[in-house]
């Protein structure tokens, strides 16, 4: 009798457990009945199962807890749920959701960097979108060991954080946003350009700097290897640059810019004032694009020494100074 009551409450019980995990493997592996979306979910640091269970209900990601916390004991407890932002496409099931967790992919945000901005604008966009804040930022920028092998004597990054969109998790520390950039500028660079500086007699500095001369100078693809001729013509025979540029920049850095450049301004003695001093500035004012740094290294096969802007995006360029006073005349007349 004793062991008919055993045998039958064994039978009861396997039977009950292949109930559970029956009920379990529904709940499981089977996605809640819900539209389609994507919701961004964020595991904060330090969370536990539980608590990341209960957010992922609130959210209606999940249906129920029990089916996620079970799986995690079952199947993931050796593995721990990464902290971070999420893109969850619901409806999904539960083990995806904790094989995504567990795995870290997280969600990563698209930031564009344009061409032509200064360090400290850099920095302004990061920290208004949300990623690195802005004093981080200009602390790593002065770390050079990045780009000690290309160039020695660079006081900070300027110029070499390359203008591109990044993808960044929330909460991606400055410096390895800064190295991102500084990453992708040798890519870009070192694969395609490396030997031809020395073939014009420059340094890779120079080149970096007059590329960024010529991309405050012209947002035209087509002008871009006329520009760097006018200036590549200028420096072989000792004219200065006068470049605008090239002043704006170190009023920018100063807090002194005013919208536009002033007359006076032509004067003030600094080493950027390409209107002072002939050859290019100390380093580059701007980080540069693809299409200038190009443009700085195989300058078109023109005779021009000047160019003047047609208040329309573009310029007239000449060869003689008369040639362009009359330009001048005709675009900048008042």
């Amino acid at each position: 009798m004793l062991v008919k009551i055993v045998r039958s409450g064994l039978i009861s019980a396997a039977l009950l457990l292949f109930l559970f995990i029956t009920w379990f493997s529904l709940e499981f592996y089977r996605p809640m009945k819900t539209p389609p979306n994507t919701i961004v979910f964020e595991v904060e640091k330090g969370q536990t199962a539980k608590e990341i269970a209960l957010n992922l209900k609130k959210n209606e990601i999940i249906k129920k807890t029990w089916p996620f916390l079970v799986g995690y004991r079952v199947f993931f407890s050796a593995q721990s749920l990464k902290a971070g932002e999420y893109a969850i496409a619901i409806p999904d099931s539960p083990k995806n959701i904790l094989q995504v967790l567990s795995e870290g992919s997280v969600y990563l945000h698209s930031i564009t960097i344009p061409e032509g901005l200064i360090i400290q604008e850099i920095a302004g966009l990061l920290d208004s979108a949300g990623f690195s804040a802005k004093q981080d930022f200009l602390q790593d920028v002065e770390e050079t060991s990045l780009i000690s092998s290309l160039d020695k004597d660079a006081p900070n990054l300027e110029g070499y954080l390359f203008p591109e969109t990044y993808r960044f998790a929330k909460g991606t520390p400055s410096e390895e946003i800064v190295a991102a950039m500084v990453f992708q500028f040798t890519k870009v660079f070192a694969q395609k350009w490396i030997e031809r500086p020395a073939e014009l007699g420059m340094s890779i500095r120079d080149i970096v700097t007059l590329a960024s001369l010529i991309e405050k100078e012209t947002s035209l693809r087509k002008e871009k290897k006329i520009v760097s001729a006018v200036f590549h013509n200028r420096l072989k025979i000792g004219m200065k640059l006068d470049c605008d540029p090239t002043i704006i920049y170190v009023l920018k850095l100063e807090g002194r810019f005013k919208d536009r450049l002033r007359t006076r301004d032509l004067k003030y003695d600094s080493p950027f004032n390409t209107y002072l001093y002939a050859g290019l500035p100390p380093g580059p004012i701007a980080n540069p694009g693809r299409d200038s740094l190009e443009a700085a290294l195989y300058p078109a096969d023109e005779k021009f020494l000047y160019f003047v802007s047609k208040n329309d995006g573009s310029h007239h360029f000449s060869q003689t100074f008369r040639e362009h006073q009359n330009a001048v005349n005709k675009y900048q007349r008042r």
